[in-house]
């Protein structure tokens, strides 16, 4: 018989909907069915793409004496972490602190008053590896609570204590300047894996947002030994098993340092933050390769993630059939099988699928070492592979629309889009942001998440705000369109209103201040696999600020923010990113180019191409008619004797107009 979570919009809640565990969703009625029986709350997270959740699910939460001792003497609480990022962030500091370490799924035992007194992550069925037994666990946490309950809670209490102290604490500010960027890539450089890429060792993460920076850092200051780094790992990446040789798109993280294993779940912000590295990548160098890795990647989104009310599902599951990896991995013969004994001992050598394996049971990861020798070929047996995988169990889709994710694929095709000529990507971006606004917009507050076109009750976070007003604003940008300026200020407004803090000028709480009371109001400084919601939104603030009328309220609140992420920044890049790329355009300005002249006009078109294909990643670009209303970087912005004209501005000074793509390049300051 179904269980609470019946009703759940959650793919990953209803993925335990059928378990024999009496489950709640997080509720205030949980927590008063747990005071009523003074037992204690089991609280679960995970996301549906996980792959040790999993395990345990199958482990522990289906099987039959676990689920009767779990409803006997806890109540037992699943969340989805991507649903309730605002939960997962509160208890997994809980978590780290305890353990020293954290993941999902991640498992805490609380008071009734939701005060943590023990966490963990996974625990198998029975005591292996030095892990104790997940129903072993459940006795002994049994046995303290009904002997010696009072200690535990007062442990609880002290530790939910020490947790508020340690979400209040702060780095000391620190200004960012030329000197602290330099500083800042020269420290990512130290860390380099010149052979492999990225930076330190396996497992390795796609290190998005530290790429991002230094193409940044590359374009304004000319430094090649920053672009070799972030080329090389692009590279490697995109070579490597992590990435799908056959479909795009890459998965999660590598386990080894040589990206050959992923982890095989397919994320949306992994391949939205690395289509726009990769279509920044093939702007700067106009190699081919990064531009085809983009267009795969973009292919991938648009294909695989689009769901049928235009926005991006969250994630392809890592498991299929309840096996890791099931769909992507080959045997030597199984490439015969599909492409006969020629081609197929051709794709053998050329995808690194060996009779050994690299992966499990003597399967491989496919690994593209190399371009074809017959490119001709290699699309034609590309095509024939991709079509017996179709064939394959393929791994379920988490279906739910999470506004900063779609924020951040928004954000990639518009500003990839317009970089490289793909106005289709433009298209689904609008499309995206078009149903973010229909349907995630309630009384003026952005939900976290859609699924199936229903919107679901829990509230934006901060990266929810940040994120999507960064894709807005690069969607005003490509289509010169004054709707999207305008939603992207209102929301940055309401992130001023209600997520800054009062008491440090542009810092920021990743909850609203009339948001449901946790332990304590969470926020992050750190990026990690996405851009903190801080990040994004002083990001966004950055680029707005030269983009409305009066820029003092953003900028200032975007300067205030940059200064105190300023000590990460320098000493930390590898977690500062998003901080580190907003820096690089505000020491640059952020440069200004306004293109004026009549739509459809050639000589316009021509200038607006030739700005979105040299100037560096940062600089705000917006296309329109001289004066466009809404659109107030075109006011006082005339023709130049009849003809389209362009307008590069730094801060609040203008240089002359031009007219000409030589001119543009000049008055950019680059070498023609």
């Amino acid at each position: 018989m179904p269980n609470r979570l019946a009703t759940a919009t959650s793919p990953y809640l209803l993925q335990h909907a059928d378990n024999p565990v009496d489950w709640w969703e997080w509720s205030d009625e949980a927590f008063a069915e747990a005071a009523r029986r003074d037992v204690p709350v089991v609280l679960s997270v995970g996301y549906a793409a996980c792959h040790w959740c999993h395990v345990m699910a199958h482990e522990s939460f289906e099987d039959e004496a676990t689920a009767k001792q779990l409803n006997a003497d806890f109540v037992a609480v699943k969340v989805d972490r991507e649903e309730r990022p605002d939960i997962d962030a509160v208890y997994m500091a809980a978590t780290q602190a305890m353990t020293g370490q954290g993941g999902w799924p991640m498992t805490c035992f609380l008071t009734p008053a939701g005060e943590p007194f023990h966490c963990g992550t996974y625990y198998p069925p029975t005591s292996r590896a030095g892990m104790p037994g997940f129903r072993q666990l459940l006795d002994a946490v049994t046995r303290a609570w009904r002997d010696d309950g009072e200690r535990v809670r007062r442990s609880a209490g002290e530790i939910a204590a020490r947790l508020a102290d340690n979400a209040a604490a702060a780095l000391p500010p620190s200004p960012v300047g030329a000197d602290s960027l330099e500083r800042a890539a020269d420290t990512l450089i130290e860390m380099f894996d010149g052979r492999f890429g990225g930076f330190g060792g396996a497992p390795k993460f796609p290190p998005s947002m530290a790429l991002e920076f230094l193409l940044r850092h590359y374009e304004r200051t000319g430094a090649e030994h920053v672009l070799r780094p972030a080329a090389l790992t692009c590279e490697r990446m995109a070579r490597g098993g992590m990435y799908d040789q056959l479909a795009g798109g890459f998965a999660r993280y590598s386990v080894d340092a040589q990206w050959i294993v992923p982890h095989f779940e397919k994320m949306l912000y992994d391949n939205a933050l690395l289509l726009r590295v990769y279509a920044h990548l093939a702007r700067i160098t106009g190699e081919p390769f990064p531009r085809r890795i983009a267009e795969e990647t973009a292919a991938f989104l648009l294909g695989d993630l689009r769901t049928a009310e235009g926005g991006f599902a969250s994630a392809l599951d890592a498991d299929t059939d309840g096996v890791e990896g099931l769909t992507y991995s080959w045997t030597p013969q199984q490439l015969r099988d599909v492409l006969g004994d020629d081609d197929g001992d051709w794709a053998a050598t050329l995808l690194t699928v060996t009779e050994r394996g690299t992966f499990e049971h003597g399967s491989s990861t496919l690994q593209l070492l190399a371009d074809p020798d017959d490119p001709e070929r290699w699309e034609r047996v590309r095509a024939a592979l991709l079509a017996s995988r179709k064939t394959r169990p393929q791994p379920a889709r988490d279906d739910k629309v999470i506004t900063a994710w779609n924020g951040m694929a928004i954000l990639a095709l518009a500003e990839g889009g317009a970089a490289l000529d793909r106005p289709d990507w433009v298209d689904a971006a609008a499309e995206a942001a078009d149903l973010l606004l229909r349907l995630h917009v309630v009384d003026g507050r952005l939900r976290r998440s859609s699924r199936d076109g229903a919107v679901g009750s829990a509230a934006g976070v901060l990266e929810d705000y940040g994120s999507f007003a960064e894709g807005l604003l690069a969607l005003h940008q490509a289509t010169g369109s004054p709707r999207w300026l305008a939603a992207a200020t209102e929301l940055l407004d309401v992130a001023l209103g209600h997520f800054a803090d009062p008491e440090r000028p542009g810092s920021f709480y990743d909850t609203a201040d009339d948001a449901e009371t946790l332990l304590h109001r969470p926020r992050e400084f750190t990026d990690n696999a996405t851009p903190c919601g801080s990040s994004a939104t002083v990001s966004a603030l950055l680029t707005a600020s030269v983009l409305v009328a009066d820029p003092t309220r953003y900028r200032d609140a975007a300067e205030e923010g940059l200064r105190g992420a300023g000590t990460l920044a320098e000493h930390h890049p590898r977690f500062a990113g998003h901080w580190l790329t907003a820096a690089e355009a505000m020491v640059r300005g952020p440069l200004q180019v306004a293109v004026v002249g009549p739509d459809g006009d050639a000589s316009r078109d021509a200038l607006l191409a030739h700005a979105r294909h040299i100037a560096a990643g940062g600089t705000v670009i917006v296309p329109g008619e001289p004066g466009a209303a809404g659109v107030p970087l075109l006011a006082d912005r005339p023709l130049v004797d009849g003809a389209a004209a362009a307008y590069v501005c730094r801060g609040f000074v203008c240089d002359r107009p031009v007219t000409a793509t030589e001119e543009l390049t000049a008055s950019l300051g680059l070498r023609p």
